[in-house]
């Protein structure tokens, strides 16, 4: 599948031809366009982060304009629009990469990355120099920064006395949403659960119908996205210290002169630091709210979940395409 899809991909952006829609740098005076597309909503801390920070910017000479909850470009379809000159930016996922880029599943794995900064560390080490150098050279997309998405925990329609979550044997046969790329679907199952794919967009509803019984996301996507009104519990796992990336068209970079790259690449790290503390925050101050919504949090045995999902990568063909000794260099940057 990976293949396929990466194959079907690029040969479709060739097919397009180099110049298709991307904006270039006007000569005239004109302002250009930098449109974005993503799957969370216009209150999402990344999404902020982008309107408040990066937008100003680069107003001198781009205007920006995002689009929320998916509407200009389906979740999984963004990256296939910035290489085909659709798009200018979205803020993409290491899964989402990781259908193009089978390596890039190892910034997908669980219990990789420790905290948001390792995160940063990862990403602005010599060791991502060549992830960066094929998605440009193969895809013509730029990955700007890192920005941090959260701790990812599994949350339950269930109430603990149905389903206490302390290992991984105890998501048997729980129906967890994740999302439909290969790098999430080998996630869930290595959690324990039975992963099943769907959009952000349907989860509240399918939560709320009983169709799936959890979705794993960090606490600010839970309150973000009024998850605590259709769940009953949040089980601490931790499992993925999840980050995106600002991903931007390598032809309209190319296109910019180099003052106008130097405030880009600024807006991007600016936009990324300040989503990140403002999401850091909301991870420390967020269990509280929930609570009081009836929704009961709590630690699993870490130690246990930890240790079974890092053996499920051991050997299998997700981790065969990681690069040797990318993983232990990973590790190197952690505490």
């Amino acid at each position: 599948m990976f293949n396929f899809t990466r194959r079907a991909a690029i040969a479709s952006v060739a097919a397009l031809g180099i110049a298709a829609t991307a904006i270039p740098a006007a000569a005239d005076g004109h302002k250009m366009t930098f449109t974005l597309a993503t799957s969370g909503s216009e209150t999402d801390q990344r999404s902020v982060a982008m309107a408040e920070v990066f937008a100003p910017m680069v107003a001198g000479f781009a205007d920006y304009q995002p689009g929320y909850n998916g509407s200009l470009f389906a979740q999984g379809t963004e990256l296939e629009a910035i290489a085909g000159g659709n798009l200018t930016m979205s803020i993409a996922s290491a899964q989402e990469l990781a259908q193009f880029f089978p390596e890039f599943s190892i910034f997908a794995t669980g219990y990789v990355h420790q905290d948001a900064a390792h995160q940063v560390r990862v990403f602005n080490d010599p060791l991502m120099d060549p992830f960066k150098a094929k998605v440009e050279d193969e895809l013509g997309v730029k990955l700007l920064s890192v920005m941090y998405l959260g701790r990812r925990h599994v949350n339950l329609r269930q109430t603990r006395e149905e389903l206490d979550v302390q290992t991984p044997a105890d998501l048997a046969g729980v129906n967890l949403r994740m999302p439909g790329t290969d790098a999430w679907q080998f996630l869930g199952a290595a959690l324990g659960a039975s992963p099943t794919p769907l959009a952000f967009s349907e989860v509240y509803t399918s939560l709320a119908s009983g169709a799936i019984d959890g979705q794993d996301n960090p606490l600010p996507t839970v309150v973000d996205q009024k998850f605590y009104e259709v769940t009953k519990q949040i089980s601490l796992t931790s499992h993925l210290v999840d980050l995106n990336y600002i991903a931007f068209s390598k032809e309209t970079w190319d296109g910019l002169t180099a003052d106008q790259q130097l405030t880009v690449q600024r807006a991007a790290d600016a936009a990324a630091a300040y989503g990140r503390l403002k999401q850091l925050d909301k991870e420390n101050n967020l269990a509280d709210f929930i609570r009081s919504q009836g929704v009961e949090i709590y630690t699993p045995d870490l130690a246990a979940f930890r240790e079974h999902v890092q053996a499920q990568y051991v050997g299998s063909e997700v981790a065969a395409s990681w690069p040797e000794g990318v993983l232990e260099r990973i590790n190197a940057l952690g505490n």
